[in-house]
């Protein structure tokens, strides 16, 4: 492991391009792997040679690794939520309203149970969405969560490319207060608010 990160707390990820131009065909491998470790029914001898090479696989990465200030991921600008592998899959831009629009897409991996993504990875994907217009649409500096509140509406799918939108409904001090809407097409799927704090200098 490399030494602590001199600025330690929450500081900005410095933009990267290491791992390469294949780091992005890396992390969909891993995330197609994830799938079928969730979909797949293999015969024993088959997850034998699979768990074998992905014992290989992590042998061959162990003497590389390191801090998150150093590791690629959540570094490369150039990929989906900076190439950060635990988040929902999805794409944001700021419309010309001042809203977040965008969509999201949950794997085989998010499945929670009868076809329906869990509910946990919808709390995942909207901590990330309302956290991106948290800072992005105020302009502030860096943020935590307070609170997340969540009103599961209708089965999310899998497998299917949904819209997302979030929006700041109001601001009070360091509060910041966003919301959020999961939809497919006209059908609200899920929609929830959040506080995000600002942080006072130093602040973890």
């Amino acid at each position: 492991m490399s030494a602590p990160h001199a600025g330690g707390g929450f500081n900005p990820p410095e933009p990267t391009e290491k791992g390469g131009p294949d780091y992005g065909r890396f992390l969909d491998a891993i995330r197609t792997l994830e799938d079928y470790a969730r979909i797949a029914d293999a015969p024993a001898e088959v997850i034998t040679r699979a768990a074998d090479v992905l014992q290989g696989v992590c042998a061959t990465l162990a003497p590389f690794e390191t801090d998150e200030w150093t590791s690629p991921s959540g570094r490369r600008l150039d990929l989906p939520m900076r190439g950060n592998l635990l988040s929902v899959p999805m794409k944001l831009k700021k419309d010309s309203d001042g809203r977040l629009r965008g969509w999201a897409r949950f794997r085989q991996f998010h499945l929670g149970r009868n076809g329906a993504a869990h509910g946990g990875a919808i709390g995942l994907l909207f901590d990330s969405v309302l956290g991106t217009a948290s800072w992005m649409l105020t302009g502030g500096p860096y943020q935590r969560t307070a609170f997340l509140h969540i009103n599961y509406r209708q089965i999310v799918p899998l497998d299917k490319e949904l819209q997302v939108e979030a929006w700041v409904s109001r601001t009070e001090g360091r509060k910041i207060f966003v919301e959020t809407r999961l939809c497919d097409g006209d059908t609200v799927l899920s929609d929830g608010e959040a506080l995000f704090v600002v942080l006072k200098p130093g602040q973890p």
